[in-house]
């Protein structure tokens, strides 16, 4: 069957139309219904917020009603407290015009008053006036007159106050601490108990004959010159028998000397190559001398770990003596007696020890560097590493520095005990005489003071005072600035008595 095809065209183009139209009234419908729905939406929310602003409106009201309410209450209170304020002001200033009547009324009497004070005080002080005419006027003094009288009873009386008091301190003081110092330094000697009293150095070489004095010189005194420049020290050739002596102001350029021309005299070959060689063996014997008896020394003292340079200048004391007193004997002694003192006192043993063996160290180089022995040698400890310490007790064992420690006071009290001890030293006559003088010097120029006699080899002065112009009390004062005085101007070993006498002579005549 053939179908026409000019008839299906309408019929397609018929059948679009209609489903477009029936598609165009669907959506219609459809968009109308979803702008209804929308509308009532609409409505809805509208209604809501209409009725939620209503409930905001209503709450907000109840909250302006709530807060006008407290603020109405609070103005209500704060009118009331001002109320009160007021008031309370009101009674206050009431009060203080009650108060500045009565400071009025007091102010007036008190300006009364005060006008009769000064009535009377203008006629006290002319009674005052009038009162010390007439005292002067009896006393026949003036107010200054009366015043130095007056200062010049209270000083003698504080004097004689003072002089008291520091009588029966000393009393008090002396009695105890002579009797602790006693005890501890009887038994430290007693445990040291040293065996060295006194030694001598001597420059003298004995002789086998005089017939060896020539020898000495050599020809036209070649010898004794080439041996005087090489050991440096003056050899002295005199009329004394079978010996010759060698001066020189270094102990251990003496002491070679000395072993030097002994050897030579026993060897007998004098001549300068021979002399050079024999020097330098011994010079070389010497120190090794030095070293061993520094290092015994150290030993015997109880103090090691000394540097070696310490070691060698402590040795070089063996030829050094002190008023006859051997150095390095009395380095070690000092020591031990530090040593024991420190130990009864709870000191430091150890510091003590060493402070007492190095105290005089500067000894052995003070003829080569300028200052007093105990500064060179605690300058030359420090160098090698002594501690702070001990170098203190060396430098402070005279005074020239402060002590620091107890235990530099210790090493001062040891080297006195040893320096002062019966046979330890001794002195030539014109250092003996000098310290006499200088102690009644000293005396002398005090006021009051009549006649003074050193005595004990000037280790006690005597002095007789005036006693019209001494008093007993002044006396005590006076014994006390001596020797005050004398520590401050004198060196001298141990300590120095000084006894005041004051004696009252009454004298009557039967006739």
């Amino acid at each position: 069957m053939e179908i026409n095809f000019w008839l299906i065209i309408p019929i397609a183009f018929l059948a679009l139309a209609l489903g477009t139209a029936i598609g165009y009234a669907l959506r219609q419908l459809l968009l109308e219904k979803k702008i209804t729905q929308d509308k009532e939406e609409a409505e809805r929310i509208i209604r809501e917020a209409i009725q939620k602003a209503s409930d905001i409106e209503l709450e907000a009201k109840n909250k302006a009603l709530e807060i006008r309410q407290t603020a109405e209450a609070e103005i209500v209170r704060r009118r009331n407290e001002l109320a009160r304020e007021e008031d309370r002001l009101q009674k206050r200033r009431e009060e203080l015009d009650i108060r500045t009547d009565r400071l009025e009324k007091r102010e007036q009497a008190l300006n009364k008053r005060q006008s009769v004070v000064d009535k009377r005080a203008n006629e006290i002080d002319k009674l005052y006036e009038k009162e010390l005419e007439e005292l002067q006027r009896i006393a026949n003094m003036t107010t200054d007159d009366a015043k130095a009288v007056l200062l010049a009873e209270v000083e003698k009386e504080a004097r004689t106050d003072m002089a008291r008091i520091i009588r029966q301190i000393e009393a008090e003081a002396r009695e105890e601490g002579e009797n602790r110092a006693r005890k501890i330094i009887t038994m430290a000697i007693q445990r040291v108990a040293s065996e060295h009293v006194g030694e001598v150095s001597t420059s003298v070489v004995p002789l086998p004959s005089d017939e060896m004095k020539g020898r000495i010189i050599g020809r036209n005194g070649r010898n004794i010159h080439a041996f005087e420049q090489a050991a440096g020290v003056d050899v002295i050739v005199d009329d004394t028998p079978e010996a010759v002596t060698i001066s020189c102001f270094d102990p251990v350029r003496r002491e070679v000397a000395r072993r030097s021309l002994e050897k030579l005299v026993l060897d007998g070959r004098i001549h300068p190559a021979h002399i050079e060689k024999i020097l330098k063996t011994e010079q070389k014997e010497v120190e090794r001398d030095i070293i061993e008896a520094g290092e015994q020394a150290s030993f015997d003292a109880g103090v090691p770990g000394l540097h070696p340079e310490i070691i060698k200048m402590l040795g070089r004391l063996k030829y050094r003596t002190s008023y006859g007193q051997h150095q390095l004997a009395h380095a070690v002694e000092t020591a031990r007696l530090a040593g024991v003192i420190a130990a009864e006192l709870g000191a430091d043993v150890e510091i003590a020890k060493a402070g007492g063996l190095l105290h005089d160290l500067g000894k052995a180089m003070d003829h080569n560097v300028e200052g007093t022995h105990s500064q060179i040698g605690a300058e030359f400890a420090k160098r090698y590493g002594v501690p702070p310490a001990v170098v203190n007790a060396i430098a402070s064992h005279h005074h020239e520095v402060e002590q620091e420690s107890v235990e530099a006071a210790i090493v001062e009290a040891a080297d006195a005990i040893s320096g002062a001890r019966p046979g330890a030293r001794r002195e030539s006559l014109e250092q003996y005489l000098k310290r006499v003088r200088s102690l009644e010097e000293i005396a002398n120029s005090q006021k009051g003071v009549s006649q003074s006699y050193a005595l004990q080899a000037g280790r006690e002065i005597r002095i007789f005072v005036k006693p019209e112009e001494i008093d007993d009390l002044e006396s005590i004062r006076l014994a006390r600035d001596i020797a005050k005085k004398i520590e401050e101007t004198m060196q001298y070993p141990g300590q120095i008595k000084v006894t005041v006498i004051r004696e009252t002579r009454s004298i009557d005549y039967a006739k």
